[in-house]
């Protein structure tokens, strides 16, 4: 699959990112498991559409590109992220610059747990219709 593509696919799970990074909704909304889940799903969709020769790499690829942008996402939206926690937020030094670079590992895991879990999910589907398909 074309990196621009892996790219925009993996952009599919940025709104939910926004949305919480600005309180505008919380992890536990049902809109954000909405988001987060759609999000897999189309990534799954389209690798098992485009008949990847290896859906789980591609599914996991597209989640470590997400986890990059929500690492990127959280960084910019900072401000807001922490907005309800002054102290929190102005605190200068090295204190203030361990936890934003904290956040960093988090948020890359969380992108290639989701793209190993779909890239599973995609593996599957794929193998299951390998199969179906060489059945007389």
């Amino acid at each position: 699959m074309p990196v621009l593509a892996l790219v925009g696919l993996a952009a599919i799970g940025l709104p939910r990112v926004i949305l919480h990074d600005l309180h505008i909704i919380d992890s536990a909304h049902p809109l954000s498991w909405i988001l987060t889940l759609g999000a897999v799903a189309v990534w799954v969709a389209v690798t098992v559409a485009r008949k990847a020769p290896r859906p789980f790499l591609t599914v996991l690829t597209i989640g470590v590109i997400f986890g990059i942008m929500l690492v990127i996402t959280h960084q910019i939206l900072w401000g807001y992220l922490y907005a309800d926690n002054p102290e929190f937020l102005n605190n200068d030094g090295i204190a203030g610059n361990v936890s934003r670079l904290a956040v960093i590992p988090g948020g890359l895991f969380a992108g290639a747990a989701l793209g190993a879990v779909g890239g599973l999910i995609a593996w599957g589907i794929r193998t299951v219709l390998r199969r179906d398909r060489t059945r007389p």
